[in-house]
């Protein structure tokens, strides 16, 4: 008998779509359980809603929902799942990588505190809470430092701070954003970690047993120093020398170890200077957002698209075999599109200039019209994606840059009574 397999999912979050497509062309029964906050479960009407936020209760009802489905595997296809899926399948019986090394891996703080005994090359870092004088703070650090938060995600909340005065401000406005989007004062955990210089990496990886097989390395061509840090484009394969490569994958490697993670898909951010790759973070999930859609593996270029990442995960976690993990040959990148400015998008203007340009296979604009756009460090997401191929690395990189040149979007400040800008 077939069984069926779980996919843990923020009710935001763009991954379950492309997990749900992986499962119908493998004829996989995939069922979609979504993070339904407990006073909206009646209101949403969702047989497969739970509470991600209240663990023990939350873990409960999924050993009695994966009772009642006959559950094979439990996936988390976000962060807020993660530790959600280790402890159900702990309690099931399943394939899943360790709770305390899926917590690791979505704290920052306790993230720091297994890397550097381990000894992954990683900054220095100083926990804090809101709680604490940023002025006193501002004395115990070094600069250029970053200051951020210990679970936010895409880069929300993460701020750089030269000097005292910027700490102390950085402080603030991290504590503001927190009590926002959390709902309630704190005080919150923040860190402060030294600032590594250098250039950004991105890491997909597979692990099985233990053992990280490299799937894919981005470049990130844009750099990252601040004083927000918005990713934007990707491009694979990787213009690195095959020995900065090597070291990048053994830093992932023994990251992921440090943690307890051993099974699944892995995503590592890493930064890299004269003195090698330092590990910035690394998640027990695959990459973000629609970034997926650029990798295929075990590609056949005579016959066809050949495997998606999504498929590669289903398949591990249903037991099936898993294809050649070579990527395909072709250049390919994505660009997350900034949002520029605070307000509400009111139009988009060159979208079918862009998507007729050379290299590029599609441009998806997913905020939608008339909604208000958060930029970072407050903001958590993107105006949309571009999504280019070509020949090479550097074909495709200008690619993406023409493309992400022929969009205007029309973003309306939201005005106050008091005639202060409030969308910023």
């Amino acid at each position: 008998m077939t069984r069926t397999i779980f996919l843990l999912a923020a009710s935001h979050s763009y991954r379950a779509g492309p997990f749900l497509a992986a499962a119908a062309e493998l004829g996989l029964a995939v069922r979609v359980v979504t993070d339904v906050p407990a006073p909206l479960a009646d209101l949403w009407q969702q047989p497969l809603g739970v509470d991600f936020n209240d663990v023990p209760a939350a873990t409960a009802a999924l050993i009695r929902l994966g009772q009642e489905h006959q559950v094979g595997a439990i996936l988390a296809v976000d962060d807020s799942g993660s530790l959600l899926a280790a402890r159900a399948s702990a309690a099931l019986g399943l394939p899943h990588n360790a709770p305390a090394a899926a917590e690791a891996a979505r704290d920052k703080l306790l993230m720091r505190s297994l890397l550097a005994p381990a000894g992954v090359p990683c900054p220095a870092f100083f926990p804090f809470t809101t709680a604490d004088d940023p002025a006193a703070i501002a004395a115990q650090v070094p600069y250029p430092c970053v200051v951020k938060p210990t679970r936010r995600s895409g880069s929300q909340g993460v701020m750089r701070a030269d000097t005292p005065a910027e700490l102390v401000a950085t402080v603030g406005r991290l504590g503001r954003l927190l009590v926002q989007v959390t709902g309630h004062p704190g005080p919150h955990p923040i860190l402060v970690e030294s600032f590594i210089p250098g250039f950004e990496v991105a890491l997909e990886g597979l692990l099985d047993g233990g053992q990280l097989h490299v799937l894919a390395l981005f470049d990130k061509p844009d750099p990252l120093d601040g004083p927000f840090f918005e990713e934007t484009i990707y491009v694979t394969p990787s213009r690195l020398p095959a020995g900065t490569q090597q070291a990048i994958a053994a830093c992932a490697a023994q990251a992921a170890a440090a943690l307890g993670l051993r099974q699944g898909p892995v995503h590592a951010e890493l930064r890299v200077n004269a003195a090698g790759p330092w590990l910035v973070e690394v998640a027990g999930r695959s990459i973000g957002g629609l970034c997926s859609r650029i990798l295929r593996f075990g590609v056949d270029e005579a016959a066809g698209e050949g495997a998606s990442l999504e498929a590669l995960i289903l398949r591990q976690a249903a037991g099936l075999p898993l294809p050649p993990l070579n990527r395909e040959a072709a250049a390919r990148g994505v660009m997350m599109i900034p949002i520029p400015a605070g307000g509400l998008l009111r139009r988009v203007a060159g979208l079918a200039e862009a998507k007729a340009l050379p290299g590029i296979d599609d441009v998806e604009i997913t905020a939608p019209l008339n909604n208000l756009l958060r930029p970072l460090p407050e903001g958590d997401s993107y105006l949309g994606f571009i999504f280019a191929r070509g020949d090479s690395p550097g074909r495709v990189e200008a690619a993406l840059r023409q493309a992400h040149q022929q969009l205007d979007f029309t973003i309306e400040p939201v005005i106050s009574l008091a005639g202060t800008p409030q969308a910023t």
